[in-house]
């Protein structure tokens, strides 16, 4: 496994990290979660992503329990907050009351003293800039979590959030999750360009679309234990099964057959080319899936082949 910096911190995450959307504490038990997150820091995984909305908190308590058994300090734990936990109104967005509530509730289920990196899930439009920054700059201090980041935030909310952090002298963001992956290219217009200048390092989800450039779908086919066969967990997924997509998936197999990789693995090599780009996150319900992708980080993809699969993908 190789590593790299998040942004231009010190921080350093493996360039294949386990995530835990739709998967861990929800369609993956107690016990295979923990065989998956012990295997993946077998196999040099160090990143561990979730967030408190993911199973209404069980994501959390299910990634913590799994990773008690492994020394703290040898793991960079990852999760966030914005999205509601509840009816009440402020137990949503990014509000200084809801951020120090949700990092005292994840520290909680994570069991963990600290976390090693707080995000914005999105960016909360009724909340002050400023007012977000400063709580950062506060849970910071009190040794609660030790980076923050960003998630699917567009420019011009990472750069007003870095000027408001240089203002008041206090610590800016060095991430953003976006997604990104071969066939949803649109952070490279605007999004890359500006976190690269601001020094923020992405950690990209969805590097597979859903699973959909495993090659699992080709032809139409969905598996009865796939994503898309389970109505709880295909609804972001549709725009991924057009026709139209799915033969164009079908076309990049010669091109995995010629690098002598899966198409899971030239997936994942396509989003870690990018010199931004510091981890992938994966999700996975089986072992053999984190072993595939894992080994991800050993390939490099030739610029001719790059250029075929971007006819195929073009950026927007």
């Amino acid at each position: 496994m190789k590593y790299r910096a998040l942004g231009r911190s010190g921080l350093q995450v493996s360039e294949i990290s386990l995530g835990s959307w739709l998967t861990l504490g929800s369609s993956v038990d107690s016990d295979r979660t923990r065989e998956i997150v012990h295997r993946a820091y077998d196999l040099g995984i160090n990143f561990f992503d979730t967030a408190d909305v993911y199973a209404n908190g069980r994501g959390e308590e299910t990634l913590g329990q799994a990773l008690s058994e492994i020394p703290r300090h040898a793991v960079v734990i990852a999760t966030k907050a914005f999205f509601p936990m509840s009816e009440r109104p402020n137990d949503r967005g990014l509000s200084r009351k809801h951020l120090v509530e949700s990092v005292d509730a994840s520290l909680r289920r994570l069991g963990t003293d600290y976390i090693d990196l707080h995000q914005c899930h999105r960016p909360d439009p009724s909340t002050p800039m400023e007012e977000t920054v400063c709580a950062y700059e506060d849970l910071i201090r009190q040794g609660k979590i030790l980076y923050w980041g960003v998630s699917e935030w567009r420019a011009e909310h990472i750069v007003d959030a870095c000027r408001v952090a240089d203002a008041r002298r206090a610590y800016r963001p060095i991430s953003n999750q976006p997604q990104y992956s071969i066939m949803r290219r649109q952070i490279e217009a605007e999004v890359l360009p500006v976190c690269q200048r601001e020094g923020l390092g992405q950690l990209v989800f969805s590097p597979l679309a859903q699973g959909v450039l495993t090659g699992k779908y080709i032809g139409g086919a969905r598996p009865p234990d796939s994503r898309a066969a389970d109505e709880q967990r295909n609804q972001f997924m549709q725009a991924y099964l057009e026709p139209d997509a799915i033969a164009r998936v079908d076309r990049l197999q010669p091109i995995a057959d010629e690098l002598g990789v899966s198409m899971a693995q030239l997936a994942l090599a396509w989003c870690l080319r990018r010199s931004g780009v510091a981890s992938a996150i994966i999700g996975a319900t089986r072992i053999q899936q984190v072993e595939e992708n894992a080994k991800t980080s050993e390939i490099e993809i030739p610029p001719e082949l790059v250029a075929r699969i971007d006819a195929l993908f073009p950026a927007h």
